[in-house]
């Protein structure tokens, strides 16, 4: 961290803007190498890796600079809200219950996978799975299944509850990134090859594409050469709804707390309750919801979901911060823990997709709404359409519910396996 070349976070943003106009402009060309090239890898991969690779080279670090915080508490909210003006809440609900059982089968893919990945490596390397009392080894994955299964809060209950020796939880947390990353990297990669994975799969996507439709024809239908007004009205819905969704979300959080035992215990399964940035995405995407019923939605035409999305990509530069490649064979064995564990997550979910013929759409997001979070989920989501937002959202919300629940259960199963 010392060595870090760029500890400035103003000089670090003019980085990941670089970054993001390099991908911009590359991907604009549709002839020679750079036409080729985006025909394999998606736009929003590049604008994942290459602040990976700032990081891996050491010119800047997520460790020392503050703008995932800023991206992920000021932007997203932000972004929620533009992207969900002209949300169809009924279009959506007629997607059916496939994202649910597909977002359901994510979540039992990481609370076998945990244990099933202990028994595996216990075959080959037993010392690496191994660890007594609160060194044990099962102690430091029960926060990992909490992060995959809801997020930091969740991941925090972990630790208080099994007590993992703080001196050797970084190992953990450094499994959690650089696997959970890599398996979105893979994800995003995905959403490139979108027509023939469903195809594979065989899939029905006629419900997406009809939603898809319907925004795009509302889009049209209503769009104008945006004014300054309209850009003002923008920063007033999308700022005004991120200023208010914080002075709710840090209340409710703080009341709750406070007030209910349950929330407090960080046992409880209702102890997500107290995050504030569970209740930020929720009071966000509650005012988008809002003001899809007002005239609001008509900002659509002047680009609302556009500047949302601008918002959703200086997120991901900011989430590519996270994946330090230089680290990957810092912790080999633990690494490979985890790089088992994932794969049960995923070969469950393409098991369950092929047999419903769910799309890849609810395959991608019911995987990051577990793994990735409310942070993760949208911006997976918005890739297909910034009209699924919202889809990413809700799922991630579930996350929260069932994350303490699934992880303590996933935390058990491990201390068996651990010693089978």
């Amino acid at each position: 961290m010392n060595d870090t070349l760029i500890t400035n976070d103003t000089v670090v943003f003019g980085l990941l803007a670089l970054c993001l106009g390099f991908v911009f402009y590359t991907s604009s060309i549709s002839k020679g190498f750079w036409g080729k090239f985006y025909k394999v890898v998606p736009t929003v991969l590049m604008c994942y890796l290459l602040p990976s690779l700032l990081v891996s080279f050491n010119i800047v670090s997520d460790e020392i600079s503050n703008l995932y915080f800023m991206a992920s508490r000021y932007l997203l909210p932000a972004a929620l809200v533009l992207m969900t003006l002209s949300i169809d809440l009924k279009a959506i609900a007629s997607l059916g219950s496939k994202a649910l059982i597909m977002f359901f089968t994510g979540t039992v893919g990481i609370i076998i996978g945990g244990p099933i990945a202990i028994l595996i490596i216990s075959i080959f390397s037993p010392e690496t799975v191994g660890g007594n009392d609160f060194d044990a080894i099962w102690r430091g994955l029960s926060t990992i299944a909490g992060s995959w299964i809801g997020g930091g809060a969740n991941q925090a209950a972990m630790l208080e509850i099994f007590q993992y020796n703080p001196q050797e939880y970084g190992k953990m947390v450094l499994v959690d990134i650089v696997v959970a990353n890599v398996w979105m990297a893979i994800i995003l990669f995905g959403v490139g090859k979108t027509k023939q994975i469903d195809k594979w799969l065989g899939a029905d996507t006629s419900a997406i594409e009809e939603l898809r439709k319907k925004v795009t024809l509302f889009s049209e239908k209503i769009t104008r050469v945006p004014t300054l007004n309209d850009y003002m009205m923008l920063l007033f819905f999308a700022f005004t709804a991120v200023g208010i969704s914080h002075f709710f979300g840090d209340g409710i959080s703080s009341y709750l707390s406070k007030n209910s035992s349950a929330v407090a215990d960080p046992g409880n399964f209702l102890s997500f309750l107290g995050s504030s940035f569970f209740w930020m995405v929720v009071v966000a995407t509650f005012l988008g919801i809002f003001l899809s019923f007002t005239k609001a939605k008509n900002y659509e035409g002047a680009g609302a979901s556009k500047i949302g999305s601008v918002f959703i990509y200086i997120l991901v530069a900011t989430i590519g911060m996270k994946m330090d490649l230089s680290k990957v064979l810092e912790n080999p064995g633990l690494l490979v823990i985890g790089f088992v564990w994932i794969t049960i997550h995923a070969i469950l979910l393409i098991i369950v997709a092929k047999l419903i013929k769910a799309p890849y759409f609810f395959l991608a997001v019911g995987s990051q709404a577990n793994v990735g979070g409310a942070a993760s989920a949208p911006v997976v989501a918005a890739e297909f359409h910034p009209s699924l937002t919202s889809v990413g959202v809700l799922l991630a919300v579930f996350g929260y519910v069932v994350g303490t629940g699934g992880a303590l259960l996933c935390a058990y199963l491990m201390e068996i396996a651990s010693n089978f």
